[in-house]
């Protein structure tokens, strides 16, 4: 059998779906559908003409010649990929989409560690809060809440789940009073968060099995949380907001946590990139560090 382009592709379609004896597992890692990896198996199958893998409703398994393959292929696709990351540290350097409570709570501690553990190696980051295509945009990566990742990316968890919190000035709160319940905001100046898809976030609540989320009434909407943290210093209302960017202001005084026993814990940070293949050396030192300092938990 003579060895096309296409033959190379599918084996290493076929090499993953080894590896993981799942579909979906497998088109995560490569960042393609189940339906592609079912696709690119049948044709290679027709192709050689044996069977790779037996499939059921609740099983992904080798056969015999699926077992020899796999045991002849993984040595030759493992020296590709090392080839392949050596190559890496000629990349221009790493870009990362990242969302503003990131680059705040979770890169800026790191950076300064970054720079001068790493002296030569750059990366380039871009801070927004709009749901953003990695991939069109040309990034290597991005950064946000788990809950936001895309479901065809590649994830790592760089932070411990973080409490959400609501909190005023105290001269606020002593003009307009302490809610004990979520739905008195709606006697409430809030500031209200614009999401990275334009919506209105809902303010979430949880206290045992009671959980609530609310459009709560204010009169400025706003993406930007340091404008938001300004604001409720400033007297305007409350904010919501992750507790690591309150609890500084709170020990100093300039800002009261209300509602504390309905604060709902939210998902943590995640890295996600299309692929584990070429990712970026200086990415991936990026990445272990964070892990390693860990300036949110994990």
């Amino acid at each position: 059998m003579r060895i096309s382009r296409a033959d190379l592709a599918d084996f290493a379609y076929f090499l993953a779906l080894a590896k993981h004896c799942s579909f979906r597992r497998a088109g995560l890692e490569l960042g393609v559908t189940s339906s592609a990896l079912s696709h690119s198996l049948k044709g290679l199958e027709a192709r050689i003409g044996v069977r790779l893998i037996n499939r059921t409703s609740r099983s992904v398994t080798l056969t015999a010649a699926g077992e020899d393959l796999y045991a002849a292929l993984t040595a030759p696709f493992d020296a590709i990929d090392t080839a392949v990351e050596g190559l890496n540290r000629h990349r221009d350097e790493p870009t990362v989409n990242v969302m503003e409570l990131a680059s705040s709570l979770l890169l800026s501690p790191v950076l300064p560690v970054f720079v001068d553990r790493y002296p030569g190696i750059a990366i380039d980051i871009t801070v927004t809060n709009r749901f953003v295509d990695v991939v069109a945009q040309g990034a290597d990566a991005g950064i946000r809440f788990g809950g936001t990742v895309p479901e065809d990316m590649i994830a790592q968890r760089l932070s411990s789940d973080i409490r959400r919190v609501v909190a005023g000035s105290p001269a606020y709160l002593e003009r307009r009073g302490t809610p004990s319940h979520p739905r008195q905001l709606s006697n409430h100046r809030c500031l209200r968060i614009r999401l990275g898809d334009e919506s209105i976030y809902h303010w979430e609540f949880e206290k045992g099995d009671d959980v609530i989320a609310m459009e709560v009434p204010g009169a400025i909407s706003l993406d930007q949380s340091q404008l938001v943290l300004g604001l409720a210093l400033a007297g305007t209302g409350l904010a919501y907001l992750p507790e690591p960017t309150v609890s500084p202001l709170v020990e100093r005084g300039l800002l009261r946590p209300v509602l504390s026993d309905w604060a709902p814990m939210g998902s943590g940070f995640h890295i996600y990139y299309p692929s584990r293949r070429q990712l970026p050396a200086g990415l991936r030192l990026l990445i272990d560090l964070i892990r390693e300092l860990q300036p949110l938990g994990l």
